[in-house]
């Protein structure tokens, strides 16, 4: 299955979830946001969302600063 995900398209297995994804990106236990199709999705709803063929991920990470 083929998702985009920061804009770059990449081969996932069928089946993962959007914490799957996020799990394999970062190891950051806090401090993450993540869209889904141009949605952001609650960190409590992402083992709960299963990806589709061509679903779009933006996975953020806030920093501190000023």
């Amino acid at each position: 299955m083929r998702v985009t995900l920061n804009g770059q398209s990449r081969d996932v297995a069928k089946g993962l979830s959007l914490a799957d994804v996020v799990a394999q990106l970062t190891d950051a236990p806090r401090g993450i946001a993540v869209a889904l199709n141009a949605a952001v999705v609650p960190r409590g709803n992402w083992a709960a969302t299963t990806l589709a063929d061509d679903d779009r991920i933006e996975v953020l990470t806030a920093v501190q600063g000023g």
